[in-house]
């Protein structure tokens, strides 16, 4: 069973918006410059626009794993993030330093969502289904070693009455938005507690199979998967495929398939 891209995404620039900029995100956003690139090449009339969302400044202990220095410590992760990529690739995508929320007012055609509480996610599920024009959601999340991302389709107005819709990652893991189940310990606070918690390769993983999934979306105008598991530990990734059966499985199993590639 394949996904088909729809035509109104071929027709015009393609708006994204990337939440959060921590190791996914930045991950996510040092790839989505060679996407549009593709694009253009392949002839979409006019690639993506991007908008980078994070409230978060810049602290030492994010110089570890994610892709900032000591001397910008104190700024805006976004900022940083889009400032660069505007400056090398000639590009005029946006920054937005802010925290996303329920009243965040912004139009896309792609949410990627690269959160990392249960909470933020479940503000993120609950403003896709309410924008009627959003056609996707690219949800990553990820563990210290294992990780998933998964392309959905929000159940709103563009998306309700289609055949065979890509569920969403909360659909087919509604733990995933308990914010009961969010950890307390908080962000580490030192560059070695970081290491420890987190191997150093997992998020740059994760973003890659995400883009890849994006660019075969773009490039073929069909997919057979539409996400997958990732545990670089182990070298193994698990693709989620577009097929009914599988969804139904995966709400009955829930997080006992997650913890095998954990």
């Amino acid at each position: 069973m394949t996904h088909t891209l729809p035509p109104a995404l071929l027709r015009r620039p393609v708006k994204v918006l990337v939440v959060g900029c921590g190791g996914n995100g930045s991950a996510i956003a040092a790839g989505l410059p060679y996407l549009h690139q593709a694009l253009l090449v392949q002839g979409h009339p006019g690639g993506l626009e991007v908008i980078l969302m994070d409230g978060d400044v810049i602290s030492s202990t994010n110089c570890v794993r994610q892709p900032f220095s000591q001397h910008e410590i104190g700024l805006s992760k976004a900022v940083v993030l889009i400032s660069r990529i505007n400056l090398f690739f000639g590009l005029k995508w946006q920054a937005a330093s802010e925290y996303f929320t329920e009243k965040t007012n912004v139009r896309a055609d792609i949410v990627v969502g690269c959160v990392d509480t249960r909470q933020a996610r479940k503000r993120i599920a609950t403003w896709v289904i309410g924008h009627r024009q959003i056609y996707y959601w690219l949800d990553l999340g990820n563990s210290g070693v294992s990780g998933q991302f998964v392309l959905g389709q929000p159940l709103n107005g563009v998306n309700r009455r289609k055949a065979n819709r890509l569920r969403t990652a909360t659909e087919l893991f509604p733990e995933i938005e308990d914010p009961s189940l969010d950890s307390d310990d908080g962000p580490s606070c030192s560059a070695l507690e970081a290491l420890q918690r987190q191997e150093p390769f997992v998020n740059p993983t994760i973003a890659n199979h995400a883009l890849a999934l994006l660019a075969q979306l773009f490039h073929s105008g069909s997919i057979s998967n539409h996400g997958g598991f990732v545990n670089v530990a182990g070298s193994r990734v698990q693709p989620l495929a577009v097929d009914p059966r599988v969804w139904r499985a995966l709400r009955r199993r829930g997080r006992r398939f997650q913890e095998q590639y954990s």
